[in-house]
Order: C-alpha cells, then structure tokens, then sequence
C-alpha cells in the first residue's frame, strides 16, 4: 500500500482506535441510557420525526432532543426510521445495515441491527473525493462487504435463506459505508438511540470494483486494513458482521420482508462494519485494503 497520500491538518493529533475524537465527549459504550422502555405514542412519534426531517433538510444539528421524546423502544426506533424516510423521499440506491457487528451494538447500546436507506446524493464510485456537503458533522468510516442485487426478493410469507439470497446477488463490492447524525455527540445520543432514529446514520457509501465470481471466496475470514494518511491504523474480517456477509444480507432481505417491502434488483447492501467505528476529518484520507478482493479509497474534502 502506498503512503504518498495527502496529509491532514489534524495529522499530529493522536488517533483512538476508533478515529478522530469529534465524534463528541462520550467515549464509546459510555452513553447513558434513558429510562423510559415503552412506546413513543403517535404524537410523539410525529414529534421526534419533525425534529430530524427539519435538520436533514436545513442541513443542520438539531437542538437538544427532548426528555419527554426518549426512549428505549426499538420498536419505535424501526417507526421512526420509516417515517422520516417517508417524510423526505429522498431517493435511495439500497440499504445499510447499522449494528450488524456485536462491537458496535456494544458500543452504541443497541439491541440489535439496525437497517438505513442508503441515499443517492451520497453514493460516490471509489476512488472518491467526499464533498462536505454530505455531512452535518461526523464522518463515521466503516470498512464493509457490500452487495448488489440481480434479482427482486419480493415481499412473502416464508424467510428466505442465504443459497436462494445469493442466487439473487449480481456481485460483490469492498466498500466504505459513511454515517452522519442530526444529533450532536454521538456516543451520548446512544443512549436513547437518536443516531438509530436518523435512517440509522446512513449519509454516504463508496462502493470498489464489482466482483461477480465471489461464491467460492472465504468472506467470513476476508482481512481488511484501514490507512488514514497513509498510517496504518487497524484491521478487521469479514466474520465480524453477523459471522459472514452473505449472512448479513439475508438479514436484510428477510427484515425488508417481514415489512411488506422487496430488496430490488439494482439496489446495493451495505452489510455492516467489519472494522468497526473510525471517525475522520475534513482532509483526511482513507484507503482500505481488502486484499484479493480490492481496494477502496475516500479524501474527505
């Protein structure tokens, strides 16, 4: 891997193991959890999605969230995702799964994975130059195996399994999938799962090459190496998302399923980190490296 890439303002400043430290003053897993668990109610819901809808397109932080407006119900969590997608229709190209590695649910005090629609405005071909419009605040660079779709998985009754899943995949990419939040201090708002609420975190994804022979690949066991400025910084494997990315992507379909809704030919899946958390920076620049399976390289302008 070549180090001749640019510098970064920050470069002197020393790296966490999960990036920059502007991600806010929680560290991770130490977000304090609120102790309501039961259901926002219909003019609550309402309420908490306004707030985000009104910050996603003014391209803003949202003020403090409100007490009244917290809580630990994952089932509010999926209501509120679909209601502020509905509510922005902006146009999406697939969907990111947040959490889909134990690391970070761990972290960020969630229960369980959590989907995001992947929006078209942040999808940018690797090698890529991210433009800082896509991003209120953070950069959260997550190293993942990503899929795209030959074939519709229509909405049914029964689940579908991996072999009738990856019959349905057209290839496979080595990707950056990058999160954002309306809500200030990232690991705070863990504990009333604001960044879940906010389509997940989903802002920007850079898939690499497409891979179509990738069947007889050992994904669970795939390294992945992430350089910031050209330093290496750590590694990750594929098994790290729900043990296999093929896995991951089932999830998703069958999640979509049960919601009534289709994963469509076309669209991409972004499978969950295999590298956990990395927050970067304005001129920072990243280069993942797959291996055999590629390269992906950001510059965050």
């Amino acid at each position: 891997m070549s180090t001749n890439f640019q510098t970064s303002a920050q470069s002197t400043v020393p790296i966490a193991a999960w990036g920059r430290r502007n991600h806010g003053p929680t560290l991770p897993g130490q977000g304090i959890s609120c102790p309501r668990q039961t259901p926002l109610d219909a003019q609550e819901l309402a309420d908490i999605t306004a707030i985000i809808v009104a910050a996603r397109r003014e391209h803003r932080l949202a003020p403090a969230y409100p007490e009244h407006l917290k809580t630990r119900n994952w089932d509010s969590v999926m209501a509120v995702i679909a209601a502020v997608n509905r509510e922005l229709r902006w146009p999406a190209v697939g969907w990111k799964i947040g959490a889909a590695a134990e690391e970070i649910r761990r972290v960020e005090k969630v229960p369980g994975p959590c989907p995001g629609e992947i929006p078209l405005k942040g999808l940018f071909q690797s090698p890529a130059r991210l433009p800082d419009r896509l991003f209120i605040r953070y950069r959260c660079s997550e190293c993942e195996f990503a899929f795209r779709m030959a074939a519709d998985l229509p909405a049914r009754a029964q689940p579908y399994t991996e072999d009738e899943v990856a019959v349905a995949v057209e290839s496979l990419h080595p990707a950056l999938e990058i999160g954002d939040c309306v809500f200030e201090d990232w690991y705070g708002s863990s504990g009333y799962f604001g960044g879940s609420m906010d389509n997940g975190g989903a802002a920007a994804f850079v898939p690499g090459a497409a891979i179509l022979d990738w069947r007889n690949m050992d994904l669970a066991n795939a390294k992945i190496d992430l350089y910031l400025n050209g330093q290496y910084q750590k590694s990750g494997y594929g098994r790290a998302a729900m043990g296999h990315p093929l896995t991951s992507l089932t999830w998703m379909a069958n999640w979509l399923r049960v919601q009534g809704k289709w994963l469509h030919a076309g669209e991409y899946v972004s499978t969950g980190t295999c590298t956990g958390h990395f927050f970067a920076a304005r001129g920072d620049q990243l280069d993942v490296d797959f291996g055999p399976i590629g390269k992906v390289s950001v510059v965050y302008e």
